[in-house]
C-alpha cells in the first residue's frame, strides 16, 4: 500500500531533480524514493558509526588493521 506525500521545491531544484531523473530513466516519483532511501541509509550508518566509534576506541580498536587482529 502506498501513500501520497506531497512536497514543495524551488523551481530551479525541481529542475535539478527532473533532469536526473530523466538521464537516470526513472519517474520523478521514483528518484526521490531513492533520495528519501539514501539520505535515511545515510543516518542510519552515522547514527551506528557514532555510537560504535566511542566502544571500539575504549577497547584500543582504531584501524582496520585492528580490527583484522581480532577477528583473525
Amino acid at each position: 500500500m502506498r501513500d501520497t506525500l506531497t512536497i514543495s521545491l524551488p523551481g530551479s531544484l525541481r529542475r535539478v531533480v527532473t533532469r536526473s531523473a530523466k538521464k537516470l530513466n526513472m519517474t520523478t516519483s521514483e528518484f526521490i524514493r531513492d533520495a528519501v532511501q539514501h539520505k535515511l541509509w545515510i543516518d542510519a550508518f552515522d547514527e551506528t558509526r557514532r555510537t560504535a566509534v566511542p566502544k571500539a576506541r575504549a577497547r584500543g580498536v582504531y584501524t582496520d588493521e585492528d580490527v583484522f587482529k581480532i577477528i583473525s
